[in-house]
């Protein structure tokens, strides 16, 4: 255990040291009051063992791959992996070929909790002293980007009002229409923009995820699953109003969210489908809500999370746990496979990573997985960079203000990359 006196500058070290190997995770909470949260900040990095796949047998080579590493191990699950749970297909264009599935088991691991660091490593000492070597250094000024949307305004308009005449005909009730922001041939200093990113948007779930020249920047707000001893939790977001300057409409925007009877009714729909797909994993009669519509309040914007969590059923592995709630519901939609069918037919870029989840499993069979939005995703190898934004579309959603919500979604990410504007 290491005392830490200068807690911000270690961390910026550890995290500019960690980044020089080819694999890294990192996960920050921010300083966020999350009772479910073992550590302030977690830092894997150089893999001692490494596990890559695609949608078919991929969560069976996760649990013989878990069963083999019992320790640490951090990694990604994509959105895609639907089609290996589900009949279902992905077919729209990826600019970016990252696999479905990733993970690894670090050389080094670094936890930060408090004032103190646990540097978890064969030479413990080695890594410390590397750590308190590294010169921080400031990048160059990132240029500008300009991004192109895969749906002009107007066209995204009009794909919402067609998804509304689905529900309108009870095809389905609510979903997550996702559009993809992307620009081709573009050159960035990936560790500068996730420091920039998580300095303007602080999240409890901010990701620096790195692999092969690819990488994952986020400012993600959402837990997908966690599992804390025999307890598994789930605290899916739907609900969303801007943060104000002026403290009283500040207020009155989180009050307004509160009783927003089309904000109120996204978020108790996808609770509802949350609950249905624990009870796959959970003892008879445990599944409960413990909050809900619980407003929280971000730098960039106000949220309305729930808070769903159950006793895991004796004897079911943590892999198959996710599983059997995977993708996110709030992510979907309700019902999931007839929301994740039509998303596949209206939306214009696969979403990869997008709308997955990021996270670790620890020796003592917990984990605790995000869900990836807010998240800038680079692939440095043919220079394409994209991020999606997304919102539910329920009866009561006016297409107009839908798109507003995309871009205020995505307003952090614009900014750290040098004022960006969409095209």
């Amino acid at each position: 255990m290491v005392q830490v006196n200068d807690l911000p500058e270690f961390r910026k070290k550890a995290l500019q040291w960690a980044a020089t190997f080819d694999t890294l995770c990192y996960l920050d909470s921010n300083g966020f009051n999350d009772p479910y949260s073992k550590f302030d900040t977690l830092i894997a990095t150089d893999a001692r063992a490494q596990l890559t796949a695609n949608a078919g047998n991929a969560f069976d080579q996760l649990e013989q791959f878990r069963e083999s590493n019992p320790g640490w191990m951090t990694g990604f699950l994509g959105y895609d992996l639907k089609n290996e749970i589900e009949a279902l297909t992905s077919a729209n264009p990826d600019g970016l070929n990252f696999p479905d599935l990733y993970f690894f088991v670090p050389e080094h691991l670094i936890l930060i909790k408090g004032d103190k660091a646990e540097i978890i490593s064969d030479h413990p000492d080695q890594v410390a002293k590397a750590i308190n070597e590294q010169v921080l250094v400031r990048s160059a000024q990132q240029s500008v980007i300009n991004l192109k949307p895969r749906f002009s305004r107007q066209e995204y308009i009009d794909t919402v009002n067609k998804i509304k005449e689905h529900i309108t005909r009870g095809d389905i009730y609510v979903t997550n229409f996702c559009q993809e922001f992307f620009a081709e041939d573009v050159v960035i200093e990936p560790l500068e923009i996730f420091t920039k990113l998580n300095e303007v948007s602080p999240n409890p779930f901010s990701t620096f995820f790195k692999w092969n020249g690819n990488y994952i920047l986020g400012a993600s707000p959402e837990r997908f699953l966690a599992k804390r001893g025999i307890k598994l939790i789930s605290q899916p977001i739907k609900g969303t109003a801007k943060r104000l300057d002026d403290i009283k409409a500040d207020e009155q925007a989180k009050q307004i969210l509160r009783n927003h009877p089309k904000e109120l009714q996204e978020n108790v729909m996808v609770v509802d489908l949350v609950r249905n797909d624990l009870t796959r994993s959970a003892k008879p009669g445990t599944v409960k809500t413990e909050e809900l519509f619980g407003i929280y309040s971000f730098k960039q914007v106000h949220q309305m999370i729930s808070t769903v969590v159950c006793e895991i059923e004796d004897n079911l592995s943590n892999v198959q746990a996710i599983k059997n709630t995977f993708p996110m519901g709030s992510m979907t939609g309700a019902p999931k496979v007839s929301c994740m069918q039509l998303m596949e037919q209206y939306e214009r870029s696969k979403r990869g990573v997008y709308s997955g989840a990021i996270g670790y499993f620890s020796p003592d069979n917990d984990f605790d997985f995000n869900v990836v939005i807010r998240s800038l995703l680079y692939n440095s190898s043919n220079k394409y960079l994209s991020f999606h934004a997304g919102g539910a579309i329920t009866y009561h959603a006016i297409a107009e203000n839908e798109y507003e919500e995309c871009l205020l979604k995505a307003t952090a990410v614009m900014e750290v990359l040098g004022g960006t504007r969409v095209l």
